[in-house]
């Protein structure tokens, strides 16, 4: 985990690791089949973003920022220190990534598709923790570039070969 440590910084987060920053900062990753979970406090301008490697830990504690199920609780819990436990409640989601980076033929097992499994992992456990998705940029056969701009709760995607997207 990172806490931005001063004003205007700009944080990569990079594979299996998350994030946490305010106003302004900005905090940004590169994702594949990984997913992207950013979770911002429009009031506070802190924001956070967590690099999704894949669904479930299965009870291994030794990268929680690899997880779907320990990255996002880790991030939260970080974002709940940043706004002195004031965090319940006030956290919007926005989501990119999980693409498919592998031909798959018909006849593949779907649990083979990582960009998916991340995918429905990450909207469950915000829909258990009734955090809403109010965007998001999934699937595809390609990878992305995300930034977070704790200014505004933007979130930039740049895609190859295609136009940027506001999130």
């Amino acid at each position: 985990m990172t806490i931005a440590p001063d004003a205007a910084a700009t944080v990569s987060v990079a594979i299996g690791q998350w994030a946490v920053a305010g106003s302004p900062s900005k905090i940004r990753t590169l994702l594949g089949s990984c997913v992207g979970v950013v979770l911002y406090d429009r009031g506070a301008r802190v924001g956070g973003l967590a690099h999704v490697v894949l669904p479930r830990s299965r009870g291994a504690v030794d990268h929680p920022g690899k997880y779907a199920d320990t990255a996002i609780p880790a991030l939260i819990a970080d974002l709940d220190r940043a706004l002195r436990g004031k965090s319940a409640g006030r956290l919007v989601a926005k989501l990119a990534g999980g693409a498919s980076m592998f031909t798959l033929g018909p006849s593949a097992n779907p649990t083979m598709n990582i960009g998916r499994s991340n995918q429905e992992a990450v909207e469950q456990i915000l829909a258990d923790l009734r955090i809403p998705i109010i965007a998001r940029d999934l699937g595809g056969e390609t990878g992305r570039h995300v930034t977070l701009d704790t200014a505004t709760g933007l979130v930039v995607v740049r895609t190859p070969g295609a136009d940027e997207k506001e999130l």
